[in-house]
């Protein structure tokens, strides 16, 4: 599973993308996170793109461009110190996209 976590300029997403990596290997997970900006959404090859809160009106914008299920990171996703209830959030997300075909959510 390759996960995309985008926030504005790359920075804040980098400390997610960590802690999600960090979580899912803990739970025996061959997951790879790794941080973005807006512009490297179009032509990812990830599987997933989680957005920070403060791009949430962008999120159309973006599910437009992104090959790819994308969904808003929560408000307190920074406080998510160990990952943990990031990774929970992608996990729902993957489950309901086994059950939801892309572009019908």
């Amino acid at each position: 599973m390759k996960i995309l976590v985008v926030c504005g300029a790359g920075a804040s997403s980098t400390f997610v993308a960590q802690r999600l990596r960090r979580a899912a290997s803990e739970a025996g997970l061959d997951w790879d996170a790794s941080a973005g900006m807006e512009h490297s959404v179009s032509g990812s090859d990830h599987d997933l793109i989680l957005i920070g809160p403060h791009l949430a009106d962008r999120l159309e914008a973006i599910r437009l461009a992104a090959p790819a299920r994308v969904a808003v990171l929560p408000d307190d996703v920074f406080a998510d110190r160990d990952g943990t209830r990031t990774l929970a959030l992608a996990r729902s997300i993957i489950a309901d996209a086994r059950n939801t075909p892309k572009g019908t959510s």
